[in-house]
């Protein structure tokens, strides 16, 4: 299969951007087999990222499957505004792939977290990811319902937690609907489950002055900045992605 073969393929297919994924494989690719193996996989809706096995993020590449969210630029809108205050330890509630928790940790050498997920699946690519990025000996991972079971406090708490409203399922592109882990996109109901969650019970788990961190929906930001001042959490601010959509709702436990 030559290139171009590969790109009619996938656009027939009503792949998004099929000449940029069909050179992307053929790149990839070792032999001419893999190359329209890799065709028919994406063909069929598959992520690039699942067929590779990795996605770039932030400074790093980080092992994918099925079993984890793929990580997106966007999240590093995330990634971007929790860097720009000191923090020692972190907890990343739904660490998924663990690339938000390992990206921290990697550009703060001194600092150490914790990732979340009821997935033992997920926490498990997490744990390789560490191992890969020589960040085992500072990142652990446990098995939880977001805070259950977790005693102690942190300076930073971030979360990509499930966000889309059930209603919004059917609409997701094939990528996602069919080949992403239903349990990391959707709490069900009108998305906002997770949230409600975690601004109950993370406030107790901040040290005084720390963050809380979050990434929404394009249009959640009026409900979640809502929950973050019921809370009580103060200096609440709502912060764009590249896109210029709302991406990241922040906040602060305040400062005894």
């Amino acid at each position: 299969m030559t290139e171009a073969e590969a790109r009619a393929s996938l656009r027939a297919a009503g792949v998004p951007d099929p000449a940029r994924d069909a050179q992307v494989l053929a790149r990839a690719a070792p032999d001419a087999a893999t190359f329209a193996e890799w065709i028919a996989r994406r063909s069929a809706r598959e992520p690039v990222s699942h067929i590779l096995g990795r996605r770039a993020f932030w400074n790093h590449e980080f092992r994918v499957t099925g079993d984890v969210l793929d990580p997106r630029p966007e999240t590093e809108t995330l990634v971007e505004h929790a860097l720009a205050a000191p923090f020692d330890r972190v907890l990343d509630l739904g660490t998924g792939s663990g690339c938000i928790l390992l990206s921290l940790l990697a550009e703060r050498p001194k600092a150490s977290g914790l990732g979340t997920d009821l997935s033992e699946a997920a926490l498990d690519v997490a744990r390789g990811n560490a191992a890969a990025l020589g960040l085992a000996e500072r990142a652990a991972f446990w098995q939880a319902y977001w805070l259950t079971g977790i005693d102690e406090t942190f300076d930073l708490v971030v979360s990509n937690p499930p966000y889309i409203a059930a209603a919004e399922m059917p609409g997701l592109a094939p990528e996602l609907r069919r080949w992403e882990p239903g349990l990391a996109l959707s709490p069900g109901g009108d998305g906002l489950d997770a949230y409600r969650t975690i601004t109950r019970d993370v406030p107790a788990h901040l040290a005084p002055g720390g963050r809380l961190m979050v990434e929404i929906g394009a249009t959640q930001a009026a409900a979640v900045t809502a929950l973050f001042a019921a809370a009580g959490l103060t200096n609440i601010g709502v912060h764009p992605d590249l896109d210029g959509r709302d991406r990241v709702v922040s906040g602060e436990k305040a400062a005894m």
